[in-house]
């Protein structure tokens, strides 16, 4: 305990000597550090060439800093000296642009627009917050030694994805902002904007996985491939492993990605309850952690198994997550089957109540849940939290009761003994949970 009062000690006594410490001197010191980091960064990207054919590395980024810092100081309020060195600067380095070109045929812009960067940076020390400056300054140092990798990404990337890129923005970042958020009618209780708004949620998550798959993980294997798959659709990513391992006959390790997948869908409905309905996320959270532990251990348990029994190899499989998560065809199904059940919802709880709605869910469970939850969490006519969550427990309950029945038919005879025992495990974990939530 004195040892540590001790250093809580001397580290108030470090934070008084900061206040003794000149600000200009803080400012000049920044300025100095990061502009030479930039240098530096810069001699170690062309460290095999020429020397005597670049503009300049650690020293001449340095000057260019202190230089900036030196000019930015004269005049702090109307910036005219500062500016003035900017311009001088800009056609210094097109000089030496245009003699470049004359003597390598190169015609790379990335040095010269880097010095006029750094010579930014005292602007942004003195004007902005430290984080922010940092953040500038990382920015440059990883877009600078990333031109590989931007090479290699951009290799792969096709046409079509920059237009769904396009869409994506679009969809989430326009039209979303112009939906009204009144009710589309009395006899429909949902508005354009909440509507659109769980469309896009739900197709930014597909979306992320398809990037993760397409870009990050293109050679996966088939635990990461389910993991990945659960992300996108549990249900799709399923029956897709289901009819491999009847192909290819790729034994135990089938279901461990089964299972992996099955429990990334717990973590997917909690990650929308908390952007949906933080209370019913909490209330959630402690039961679907719960349940995507022992999805997880599951599945190890059967990837350690398989191990000692079965070395088959799995080849590629393409999987739901390798088509565009953006199409009009999918957004319009969705949007369709909210309004739906939006509808149906209000019916049953009008005309049934509580109970109505969570035996609802089990029905709702032998089709795509997720336009069905997003529902009921931005339910804003009467029902409870608990019920909402009586009624998702419910419905993942009867959706894994489904998947198994899919994982059975399609695969192949030898795990269907092992998916049948390790389904049943996390149906009656489900039905547990939700017994005890009915309890409360």
């Amino acid at each position: 305990m004195a040892l540590l009062i001790n250093f809580v000690r001397k580290e108030l006594v470090n934070m008084e000597l900061l206040n003794f410490i000149p600000e200009e001197f803080i400012n000049f010191f920044l300025v100095l550090i990061f502009s030479l980091l930039i240098g530096l960064e810069q001699r170690r990207h062309h460290i095999n060439e020429n020397e005597d054919l670049l503009f300049g590395t650690d020293r001449t980024f340095t000057f260019i800093g202190l230089l900036a810092y030196v000019l930015f100081i004269a005049d702090t309020v109307n910036y005219i000296p500062f500016l003035f060195g900017f311009a001088l600067i800009g056609l210094l380095l097109s000089i030496q642009y245009y003699h470049k070109i004359g003597q390598n045929s190169k015609y790379g812009l990335t040095s010269t627009i880097l010095a006029l960067l750094t010579y930014c940076i005292p602007i942004m020390v003195f004007t902005q917050p430290i984080w922010l400056v940092l953040s500038f300054i990382v920015a440059l140092l990883i877009v600078t030694e990333l031109k590989s990798h931007f090479i290699t990404l951009s290799k792969k990337a096709s046409e079509e994805e920059f237009i769904t890129l396009a869409k994506f923005i679009a969809f989430a970042g326009i039209i979303l902002p112009l939906l009204p958020e009144a009710n589309i009618s009395e006899q429909i209780p949902i508005s354009p904007y909440h509507l659109w708004l769980a469309i896009m949620v739900v197709s930014g998550i597909s979306y992320c996985s398809y990037l993760l798959k397409k870009f990050v993980f293109p050679d996966s294997g088939i635990f990461l491939t389910g993991l990945l798959g659960g992300i996108y659709s549990s249900t799709a990513t399923t029956i897709i492993l289901a009819r491999q391992n009847k192909n290819e006959l790729s034994g135990l390790q089938t279901v461990s990605a089964i299972m992996i997948a099955n429990g990334m869908m717990y973590l997917r409905i909690l990650f929308l309850a908390f952007i949906f309905n933080r209370e019913v996320a909490g209330m959630l959270a402690i039961p679907f952690i719960v349940m995507f532990l022992i999805t997880f251990l599951l599945s190890k348990f059967i990837d350690r198994k398989n191990q000692k029994t079965d070395n088959a190899e799995v080849q590629e499989i393409n999987l739901a997550s390798d088509k565009n998560p953006l199409e009009f065809r999918t957004a319009a199904i969705f949007g369709v089957l909210f309004v739906v059940f939006a509808l149906v919802t209000d019916f049953v709880l009008k005309t049934y109540g509580r109970s109505g709605v969570t035996n609802l869910a089990f029905a709702v469970g032998v089709t795509d849940i997720d336009p069905f939850l997003l529902n009921l969490l931005q339910q804003k006519s009467g029902i409870d939290q608990m019920t909402i969550v009586l009624a998702i427990l419910n419905a993942t309950n009867s959706n894994n009761l489904l998947k198994m029945l899919y994982s059975v038919a399609l695969s192949s005879k030898s795990i269907r003994k092992s998916l049948i025992l390790n389904f049943s495990i996390l149906i009656v974990s489900g039905l547990l949970l939700s017994i005890i939530f009915y309890l409360l």
